[in-house]
């Protein structure tokens, strides 16, 4: 269960590559204001751009949420001080300083994103393995898109399909199966990562009234799992205590009505001390399965055990 170095490296430059990435529109927002305003003379002409009031005040450094909380009278007084505390003492090169400072705020932004960026990363590699098992089986399915809440039949062309997933479905010889991703379970009264339900998709409904409704069948339940797509070696040991205090809650929440539905465990960075901890619950049955999501043989062994219950 232990990360080797090879997988947390490329866990890090995975990371890296998607933060640039995902950097690449802020950079080009950069370039296009220094085009805007290169040609202006001095830094109180930016006051005559209407057109660039929401950049100039995003290089003042007010995010989009502050300026939510502001009336038009409170930026204007911002972005006339942030003038003329800054840009103006810059003299001919307020231009590279509006630059630097705009993408200064737009950083602060990027790495809010990029915060919860290894756990969603790792949910859409599970959900690719996932898709990719129930293919090789020749095991009909339906994925569930995350922004028009509908259910899709699987229509050849799966390419990017786990970026707008939030839940697959399928049918094996026991019966009805759906994988909800992210959802507040209501016995637990807190989001599990994963939830397996005994159900067809369309039982579920469209209506957040009708899928609460079901959810809370909790016989309906076949198995809760928690993941944890961090790479850094330095927060293992945290991810596994949020996710263990999450997994007893589950067992708690159900065994109350008498329900024991499994729980399984998967994680980016697994380090020794927390790998034998793992390693004890599934010999104590408390956990029914654990997975290196940096480990493909364990990974698919979890989905094919995932789409056969």
């Amino acid at each position: 269960l232990v990360t080797p170095y090879e997988a947390t490296r490329a866990g890090f430059i995975e990371i890296a590559l998607e933060k640039n990435r995902k950097a690449t529109p802020f950079i080009e927002e950069a370039k296009a204001l220094r085009a805007s305003v290169m040609n202006l003379k001095s830094a109180e002409d930016l006051l005559s751009r209407k057109s660039l009031r929401s950049a100039l005040l995003t290089a003042a450094g007010l995010s989009d949420k502050a300026l939510t909380h502001l009336a038009d009278s409170d930026k204007g007084k911002a972005l006339k001080a942030f003038i003329n505390d800054f840009l103006k003492p810059a003299g001919l090169k307020f231009v590279d300083e509006l630059v630097y400072r705009f993408l200064l705020t737009r950083g602060d932004a990027l790495g809010g994103m990029m915060r919860n960026i290894a756990g969603v990363l790792g949910e859409r590699k599970f959900a690719r393995s996932i898709i990719s098992m129930l293919s090789i089986h020749k095991m009909d399915y339906a994925w569930l898109h995350a922004g028009t809440k509908t259910w899709i039949k699987d229509a050849g062309d799966v390419s990017d399909m786990e970026n707008n997933l939030k839940g697959i479905s399928w049918r094996n010889a026991k019966g009805n199966r759906i994988l909800l991703f992210n959802i507040t379970v209501p016995k637990v009264s807190k989001n599990v990562d994963m939830c397996l339900l005994n159900i067809h998709h369309e039982e579920l409904g469209n209506r957040c009234a009708e899928q609460k409704k079901v959810i809370s069948r909790e016989e309906l339940y076949l198995a809760l799992g928690e993941l944890k797509g961090g790479f850094d070696p330095a927060g293992a040991d945290e991810h596994w205590k949020t996710a263990n205090t999450a997994l007893q809650r589950i067992r708690k929440a159900f065994a109350r009505n008498k329900e024991k539905p499994r729980t399984f465990f998967v994680g980016a960075a697994i380090e020794n001390a927390m790998a034998k901890e793992i390693w004890d619950q599934l010999k104590r049955g408390e956990l029914t399965w654990a997975a290196n999501l940096t480990n493909e043989t364990q990974v698919f062994g979890l989905c094919e055990w995932l789409i056969g219950i």
